[in-house]
């Protein structure tokens, strides 16, 4: 799981560098690239509310004997509060698009053939995955010979999904599942995360910034992140490589196959490092690793921006559907990531927290390393 040395992290790519501080007209300059984005945003969300709602239709995953059983003693979720959440993520994505931080994002379903091909290769999955969820075989995938060789932790068929995180198939598939689980909320809820550094970074000269994308998976981050900074050199790393080559694709970016307990990358050498979705995936033991090792690779006053699942402690009344959520999409470790003390668990590593957000059901984080102290 190597990666050669003295590779560049990105590349350059002629005309796509779009300075985002100024067209001559402040934040007012922006206001039809933020239009572009409420209209896609809106088209997503429908498309994949739709898909959502007709898988869970075919597979009925709370009915039948053979069900997962869930019990809380959390009050029921309110539906009109868990709207506005959902809602304002989206909110959150146009002001940023508004303000200049990013350019409008190209995740909305713009061609008709393909998305439709997307969305039934996703349903005609779903009964597998229920099938799966019904016999709570979470480990199937530890029978591929293609997962041996791997942390056990990480051979599981998370989400109960087709393959793990080892085949061309379920990469393929990823995206779409996380939309339809999320009603299209994905990439505007983990763009938080985007935006924390974009106002970070705002102003410096792209070319002398360099980052990696940790646990990028399919390459959805990663392609914002080349997007917003397109002359900053940049990399996905991951342990799949089934993930990495969708994530190429997908970013047109370098990608580095590895473990994030131990990136082949120098002491000191990054601007910054992002890590989505990773944390709650990692068993409790692992996670200060994790941390120490993205520590490890930044320079002093590089940045972390890092995003998650929000916690019951930053969001009370969705303690009940938090903790629904282990009981129905495999998630062996999302018990003890909820009551994880994450700003403590960076802070023991070196991190303090420079910036906070929270959109929907994903919190971000902004920390940054100290500088060192001159002598």
């Amino acid at each position: 799981m190597g990666h050669s040395g003295g590779e560049r992290l990105g590349t350059d790519r002629p005309g796509t560098d779009r300075p985002r501080t100024d067209r001559g007209g402040g934040r007012g300059a922006f206001a039809l690239d933020a239009a572009a984005q409420r209209g896609k945003a809106a088209a997503k969300a429908a498309w994949w509310t739709a898909a959502g709602g007709l898988a869970k239709f075919m597979t009925r995953p709370t009915e039948g004997k053979a069900a997962p059983r869930f019990s809380s003693d959390a009050p029921p979720v309110s539906q009109a509060r868990l709207r506005r959440a959902y809602l304002s993520a989206f909110e959150k994505d146009a002001g940023d698009v508004a303000a200049g931080l990013y350019p409008p994002m190209e995740d909305a379903p713009s061609h008709p053939a393909a998305s439709i091909l997307k969305a039934w290769d996703f349903l005609a999955d779903a009964r597998e995955v229920d099938g799966r969820r019904r016999r709570g075989d979470g480990v199937e995938v530890r029978d591929d010979p293609k997962s041996q060789g791997y942390p056990a932790y990480y051979r599981q068929n998370f989400h109960y999904q087709t393959g793990g995180w080892f085949t061309a198939d379920s990469a393929r598939r990823y995206d779409a599942q996380v939309e339809a689980l999320f009603s299209g909320a994905a990439g505007a809820m983990r763009r938080r995360a985007l935006s924390l550094l974009a106002k970070h970074w705002r102003g410096r000269d792209q070319r002398a910034l360099a980052a990696i994308d940790v646990a990028c998976g399919s390459g959805a981050f990663l392609r914002d992140l080349a997007e917003t900074f397109p002359r900053a050199a940049l990399a996905g790393v991951d342990l799949s490589p089934a993930y990495l080559i969708e994530a190429r694709t997908r970013s047109g970016r370098g990608m580095v196959q590895a473990n994030a307990e131990r990136l082949p990358v120098a002491d000191g050498s990054l601007d910054a490092v992002t890590c989505v979705y990773l944390f709650h995936e990692l068993p409790p033991r692992v996670r200060p690793i994790v941390a120490a090792e993205l520590v490890r690779v930044l320079k002093p006053g590089g940045v972390l921006a890092f995003a998650d699942s929000v916690q019951p402690s930053d969001e009370p009344h969705l303690a009940r559907m938090l903790e629904a959520f282990p009981a129905y999409f495999h998630e062996p470790f999302y018990g003890s990531y909820a009551a994880e003390d994450l700003e403590a668990l960076f802070a023991a590593v070196g991190l303090r927290v420079i910036g906070r957000d929270k959109a929907f059901l994903t919190k971000a984080l902004l920390l940054e390393k100290a500088q060192q102290c001159s002598p």
